[in-house]
């Protein structure tokens, strides 16, 4: 096996190692020992090189799935706070659902994989699944694998594949709809509304169940009502009062790099469906911004235009 033949199958394999690990940065790690072992174990002789490399990244997912308790998001963990609460402590980011660019997990040339299979609410909905369970479910449901291939990677029966799947499907949460394309018009308002911090504008942009979160604190918002009290109290003092934000992609989604002071402060990522934003995930983690392809200064993004 050599490097071109590996790396034209490194994006599904990413999708894929992310939908079961929950972490961008865990999948391409499961998915360089992946290529490790491929190239010490494959034999051309013995059939194609994907299903190869999906088997060994199975078997890699599940090993590191073994004894970890599942990654969530904070609408998993506790119910959703009272304006005026808490933020409470900060969980460990192996506790989180994370974030992953869509160029490292979706290949624009592969329109068979609906963008919405790479949700964060989808990912998380995946982490209810047994390891196995959720291996089946993605393979079958999000990869279009068949029953047959299915059972040959696993090396188990087309019955028992079927029964696995039925089983998953029975499990899986509901994660909701999600459009399948975002107005530009809509994510320019918002971004507007956020720079200015006109909270009027911003709640006006929102589905009246929308959600906010802010991890790695298991707070959270359930309601534009809500969200709009937490916003008035925090006044133009807030991080967001003066922030700017540069535009990225995260899990099939709008997302944006929040700057305060022209220094690197949180990722959000946005859900959107039906011409509104029904969630709003702000990681306070200035460490993604790299992974992201972000600056890490608001003057090193000023220079680059130039």
């Amino acid at each position: 096996m050599d490097t071109v033949d590996s790396e034209r199958h490194r994006i599904e394999l990413t999708g894929y190692c992310y939908r079961m690990l929950g972490s961008g940065f865990e999948a391409e790690d499961a998915v360089q020992e992946t290529f490790v072992r491929a190239w010490r174990t494959y034999d051309p002789a013995k059939g194609p090189l994907r299903p190869w490399l999906f088997h060994l990244a199975t078997n890699v997912c599940l090993d590191m799935l073994r004894g970890t308790q599942r990654r969530a998001r904070a609408m998993d963990l506790v119910p959703d706070a009272i304006p005026g609460a808490d933020l409470g402590a900060p969980l460990p980011p192996d506790r989180w659902i994370q974030p992953i660019p869509d160029g490292r997990a979706l290949d624009p040339a592969d329109v068979s994989v609906a963008k919405e299979t790479i949700r964060l609410a989808f990912v998380a909905a995946l982490q209810h699944l047994p390891p196995r369970q959720r291996a089946v479910l993605i393979l079958r449901d999000v990869l279009k694998w068949s029953a047959a291939e299915t059972a040959g990677l696993l090396d188990t029966t087309i019955t028992s594949v079927n029964s696995t799947l039925q089983r998953a499907r029975a499990k899986l949460p509901a994660t909701g709809e999600a459009d399948a394309e975002v107005d530009e018009s809509l994510l320019a308002r918002y971004v507007s509304a956020f720079e200015r911090y006109d909270v009027d504008t911003l709640v006006s942009l929102l589905h009246e169940d929308a959600t906010s979160s802010m991890p790695p604190f298991t707070w959270w918002l359930r309601g534009r009502e809500h969200i709009r009290a937490v916003l008035l109290a925090a006044g133009p003092d807030a991080h967001c009062a003066g922030s700017r934000l540069l535009p990225t992609r995260a899990n099939g989604c709008p997302a944006f790099g929040q700057y305060v002071k022209g220094e690197p402060f949180a990722l959000v990522v946005l859900d959107v469906a039906g011409g509104l934003i029904t969630g709003e995930t702000t990681y306070l983690d200035p460490g993604l911004f790299p992974y992201f392809g972000l600056p890490m200064s608001l003057g090193q993004a000023l220079r680059t235009e130039k």
